[in-house]
């Protein structure tokens, strides 16, 4: 596996999001085949794993800390913190966001116990906080860092000018926004240019449309009630069916140059900048193989634009969230 850089990290090309084990897209838990793709990511290379509080809540740091445990001195674990969440547990859903200082020093060593680890290696705020001056949060990180249980910072869902601010008040290592061939809002709000200036890592999720740019997705019917997209505009019926006729289109340039839809639209993702390392999830062993293989593929500058125009943002029907929750993003 390639390697590549967040801020002071060394990590693979490609990282696995852990989200999906246990939150968003499924209602149950396979914990024994989570546990097994955890173990074969490791064993191709993957170094970076991202998880946070709120997937679940908990339980998915709890899974991600019982799979890596073997592992520790070989990968890097991501979380997140940020969103107010219940006391009932894990029976508890996100109400808001806290970034409080308070806030960030008790999720860090909740999160750390979680995850059975002395020290988290990046640590994000999952959603900047419009009530907490990003100066008084981040300086709340770096106190963790200086204590030796935080290795390096993020952001998620941070605009430019939060983000200068944020590295300004302590180094940030990486931000983590959307980012994939229908999703291009960090080349036109600034992040991107401002990650190339500055030496921030930029970690795309969801770089295979939340599944949908695989061409696996021909329909909703097999989406559970519970999942999560079902809930987004562009998985609409009518959106839905209009944007599967871009992705039959990326399927068969796909086809042509002896690749999947889905490798195709990471080995896009990952020629747009080295400091770019997108984390596509799974809980399948064969889903990530193939995700593995796209660090291999090379694209020439005209298949890049060809993919580019294929599935530009103005081409792709419904917004990528609600507006509920796109008012959480680029703050």
């Amino acid at each position: 596996m390639h390697t590549r850089t967040l801020g002071t990290l060394t990590t693979s090309a490609l990282g696995l999001g852990c989200m999906g084990m246990t939150h968003a897209y499924t209602a149950t838990v396979d914990e024994p085949a989570s546990l097994a793709t955890l173990a074969r990511a490791v064993e191709l290379g993957v170094t970076l794993f991202d998880t946070a509080e709120v997937y679940g809540p908990f339980t998915n740091e709890e899974l991600v800390g019982k799979g890596l445990k073997p592992y520790r001195d070989k990968v890097l674990i991501a979380t997140k913190f940020g969103f107010t969440i219940g006391d009932k547990a894990k029976a508890a859903r996100p109400s808001g966001t806290d970034s409080r200082p308070e806030n960030v020093r008790a999720v860090a060593e909740a999160s750390l116990k979680r995850l059975g680890v002395e020290v988290i290696d990046l640590f994000y705020q999952h959603r900047v906080d419009p009530d907490v001056p990003i100066e008084e949060t981040v300086g709340a990180m770096a106190d963790l860092v200086a204590a030796g249980k935080v290795r390096a910072l993020g952001l998620s869902e941070a605009s430019a000018e939060t983000l200068r601010r944020a590295h300004a008040t302590h180094p940030i290592a990486a931000i983590q926004s959307e980012y994939s061939l229908w999703t291009r809002d960090p080349e036109e709000n600034g992040v991107l240019d401002t990650c190339r200036e500055l030496g921030i890592g930029f970690v795309p999720f969801s770089p295979l449309g939340r599944g949908a740019l695989t061409g696996a997705l021909k329909n909703l019917d097999g989406l559970s009630d519970t999942d999560f997209r079902r809930g987004l505009p562009r998985f609409q019926a009518d959106n839905f069916d209009a944007n599967l006729a871009l992705i039959s289109m990326l399927e068969q340039m796909a086809a042509n140059k002896g690749v999947t839809a889905g490798q195709l639209a990471l080995a896009w993702v990952l020629a747009q900048g080295d400091f770019i390392v997108p984390i596509p999830g799974t809980t399948k062993i064969a889903n990530l193989e193939k995700n593995v293989a796209a660090a291999d593929i090379s694209l020439s500058p005209a298949e890049l634009q060809e993919l580019g125009d294929l599935l530009s943002p103005a081409k792709v029907k419904g917004e990528r969230y609600p507006e509920s929750m796109a008012k959480m993003a680029n703050r």
